[in-house]
């Protein structure tokens, strides 16, 4: 995000640069048009991360939740160890997942 805030930072003082004529209106306008281009890719890596790392969190929530159920009600039973081992390793895999 702080790399975004910086972007439009330098767009922003570009725009500023070509208002007060330090830099030429055609060189500053294509180059407004390349920063906003690369901005908006930018945001796009961002907002798809984001969707990725909240997809990750809810699958993981869910796995969760089962895991505790099914060991609550398997709880006592002569498979509860090994489903115990079980879930850890499922666990430990969907964590290692990208």
């Amino acid at each position: 995000m702080n790399e975004i805030e910086e972007m439009q930072e330098d767009i922003r003082k570009l725009r500023a640069d070509v208002d007060d004529g330090i830099v030429k209106r055609d060189a500053g306008v294509a180059r407004i048009a390349g920063m906003q281009k690369e901005l908006r890719g930018t945001i796009a890596q961002v907002e798809l991360s984001t969707a990725n790392r909240d997809r990750k969190g809810l699958l993981m929530a869910g796995a969760d939740r089962a895991i505790r159920e099914l060991l609550t009600i398997f709880k006592d039973d002569p498979i509860e160890v090994p489903l115990e081992e079980a879930s850890m390793s499922v666990w430990a895999h969907m964590q290692l997942e990208e």
